[in-house]
Order: structure tokens, then sequence, then C-alpha cells
């Protein structure tokens, strides 16, 4: 009961909901926190946790125990920041786990992030790819960068701008089937799309296109997938125009008449948002994020 880390593990399990999130928060082994958390109870005397389907829930003992708990990681936290302060500024350090969409991550967050790197030298970085808007609230990831407005409550969300989306082709497949005039006649057409998952960026569609999946003769879950698949000629397929016009090969379909839009939100739990690792990525991402589109729409 002397020891500060039980207590830090304790707190961890209890915002994260599992020892292998807390490990990821706090840099231990899942083995470790949880050879803490048994120390922990054993000293009380007490259940801490119980597993349910969605993880560890607290038991009442721990709920009573947080604002306890709480009041010596302050007090730890003013101490660091008391042994890191250089000069005017407090140097952000720990680990920072970032949720983002395939072709976000891929093609757009990691420039953003190397120079928050550079920025910021005693903040990991981690970066995890998917489709989820829940992934938050779960504490699977501290930000999230999202192509739709979080409708979930315990989350701040700022809004970055709008993701121009477009219809596009291969030069070698409209010199072999031509385009389409107008959106009817994407049914002659070899169209790349989704298999079984649906997010944003369909939904976003359906509104303006005949979006249902036997309309594709090329199918596949991985937007960088369909991305790639456009490139290789396999047919029409949507994709973020500042990718598209990356490569002068691929050419704009019923440009006049497709004009679509997602937009761009930057995530956080409102427990979090305050941490100054997490604080520190969050601000670097808005602007960076806020550049990016700024030069995609001048072009």
């Amino acid at each position: 009961m002397n020891d500060w880390t039980l207590l830090r593990s304790f707190l961890a399990v209890l915002r994260r909901g599992s020892l292998s999130a807390a490990a990821r928060e706090t840099g231990l082994t899942q083995p470790t926190i949880g050879r803490h958390i048994d120390e922990l109870e054993a000293g009380l005397g007490v259940a801490l946790f119980t597993r349910s389907p969605n993880g560890l829930a607290p038991t009442e003992t721990a709920s009573a125990l947080v604002v306890h708990a709480e009041a010596m990681e302050a007090a730890f936290a003013a101490l660091k920041r008391a042994a890191t302060w250089s000069g005017d500024v407090v140097q952000p350090r720990g680990t920072v786990r970032i949720s983002a969409s395939e072709v976000m991550g891929t093609f757009v967050l990691t420039p953003i992030l190397a120079d928050i790197a550079e920025r910021h030298r005693d903040i990991i970085l981690e970066l995890a790819l998917n489709n989820r808007t829940d992934d938050l609230l779960r504490r699977d990831a501290d930000i999230a960068v999202r192509m739709t407005r979080p409708k979930q409550n315990g989350l701040v969300a700022r809004r970055i701008g709008h993701v121009p989306l477009g219809l596009f082709a291969h030069r070698r497949y409209v010199a072999a089937a031509g385009l389409p005039a107008d959106i009817e006649a994407l049914r002659g057409h070899r169209i790349v799309g989704f298999d079984r998952d649906d997010h944003s960026a369909r939904m976003v569609a359906q509104s303006v296109l005949p979006i249902k999946r036997d309309l594709f003769s090329f199918r596949v879950d991985s937007d960088v997938a369909q991305a790639m698949a456009v490139r290789a000629g396999l047919g029409i397929g949507m994709m973020q125009k500042s990718m598209a016009q990356a490569d002068p090969d691929l050419v704009p379909v019923l440009a006049d008449q497709v004009a679509l839009q997602l937009e761009c939100w930057l995530v956080v739990h409102e427990d979090q948002k305050d941490q100054s690792a997490i604080r520190a990525v969050f601000d670097g991402l808005a602007e960076g994020l806020g550049g990016w589109l700024e030069t995609m729409a001048s072009r």
C-alpha cells in the first residue's frame, strides 16, 4: 500500500476498462498491471473489479476509492511537472494512441504525426486504423480522426473542415469503356465498391448515388484497396480528391454531377482532454489537418 504504482495501475484499469488497455497507457506489461491489481486487492482485503462482457467493471469499493486515488495522482503529477519544468516550458511525455480510417491514417496523418514527433520527442505515438466510432468510449484510443460528427456523450469534438470526394477512373479504363454521361449510366460501367462493410463515406454517397452492393463489379471493404483498384484500372470508384489529383493517370468522372464531401472531426474523451501529451497531440493534429484541408481547397 506504500507503492504509488499500484494506485496508478488501478486508475488506468478503471479508466480503460481492461488490463491490456491499461498496459498501453502506462507503458507496463499486462501481467504487471494484473499483479498490481492483485496486490492492491490483497492489501485492502476487498475486490476492486469484476469481469463483464465489456471488460473489467469496478466494484462499489473501487468507485469509492477513485476520488482519493485521483487526489494522489494529481499530487504526483504536480511533483512530476516540477521535476520536468525547463525554463517556461513543461515537456509533455507519454504514449498517445490515435484512431483514424485507413485512408486518413495512411495518406494524410503520417506526415502530420512526423511533425508532432519532431516537436515532442518524449511522446510515443500509436496509430490504429479502423472505421469504428466507438473506440474512444471504450478507451481503445486517446484521440480519433473521424469523418462524421460523434454523437456519443462524454466526447469533446472539434470540426476541422470538409474533405471533398469524387468519382475517378484510370485513363486506361476510360480509353476502353468511355465515360458515363450521367449517374444512371454508371450501371453500364465497372464500379469499385464495398463488400460487406459500411461507414461514413458510403452513407454520404448514398444521398447522391445509387449505392447498392449489386452495383459493384469489384468489391472490397478496404478503402485503400479500393483506391488501388481504381488506379489499376478495375473500374470507376470514389476517392478523396486530394489522393486522385496526386495521380496524373486518374480522370474525374461526372465531376459536374457528383460533388460530395465529408466532415473532418477531431475527437477526444472529455476525461483526457487536459492531459499534457494528449493535448499536445490533439493541438498538433488540429493544426496539421487544418493546413492540409486549406491546401486541398486551394487546388
